[in-house]
């Protein structure tokens, strides 16, 4: 029970994190400035609308749908009853897959440190902070708007003893990326760089994430990620470092 009680409290913990973003934050979760990864989610061929993972649960985009505020289908032709189902994407995990990613997928972290690659709103260093032993909990992001917001809930919920966000291009990291444990990517690239640019954090991350038994950990896979860019040496060079990564 008393087990039980601590797991409920961590995501209590989240959840009231989650609900003072909501509140300093579009309903999108998207900054005026993202104007890129707002093109590339209008050129996909189906209808794509960022619904924050970490933001919001099912239960409540059902709830914002009954409210109107937030819609699950499109019209095919305007002023018709005919519908389809619009594509959610979410550039962060939510609670339950952060529970799962560190408490399931992911070994013992105690002295571990974790890199987050585009942290964005910082929902992998709050996870890591509550069901993760990791000694320390890094983001890495482009957008100062978002590190900003970030350090904002360091301070408020004082989660500054572990995590620290850093306003970086992973690409100037080498020194950090060589002593990183867990490295994780979430939606890093695809939407937010080109892909010449893609294929260069690539390169620069394969020459120097290579601790002893470091993980990976990429969403979409990274099978998925490298042949997207059709650089089959990528791939090679992957295999070659016996590099062990989740998808």
């Amino acid at each position: 029970e008393l087990d039980q009680l601590l797991v409920d409290n961590n995501k209590v913990f989240l959840q009231s994190i989650a609900e003072d973003l909501r509140a300093r934050l579009p309903i999108d979760a998207m900054l005026p400035s993202e104007t890129a990864a707002q093109h590339k989610m209008q050129l996909r061929e189906k209808p794509t609308v960022h619904v924050d993972g970490f933001l919001y649960s099912d239960e409540q985009v059902d709830f914002l749908c009954e409210e109107g505020a937030m819609s699950r289908n499109y019209c095919l032709s305007c002023g018709s009853f005919r519908t389809a189902p619009l594509d959610f994407i979410s550039h962060s995990f939510s609670v339950s897959e952060l529970q799962f990613l560190f408490q399931n997928v992911l070994p013992d972290l105690s002295d571990r440190t974790v890199v987050d690659v585009g942290s964005r709103l910082g929902a992998v260093l709050y996870g890591g902070y509550v069901y993760s032993s990791a000694s320390r909990l890094i983001g890495l992001e482009l957008s100062e708007d978002f590190v900003r917001l970030q350090n904002d809930i360091l301070h408020k919920y004082r989660l500054a003893d572990r995590i620290q966000v850093f306003h970086a291009n992973v690409c100037t990291q080498q020194v950090l990326l060589q002593d990183t444990d867990v490295l994780i990517m979430n939606n890093v690239f695809e939407y937010f760089i080109e892909p010449s640019e893609q294929i260069g954090a690539w390169k620069f991350i394969m020459q120097t994430f290579k601790k002893r038994g470091s993980l990976l950990v990429t969403v979409p896979s990274l099978q998925e990620s490298l042949d997207a860019l059709q650089v089959k040496s990528l791939k090679a060079t992957w295999k070659q470092n016996g590099k062990c990564f989740i998808s």
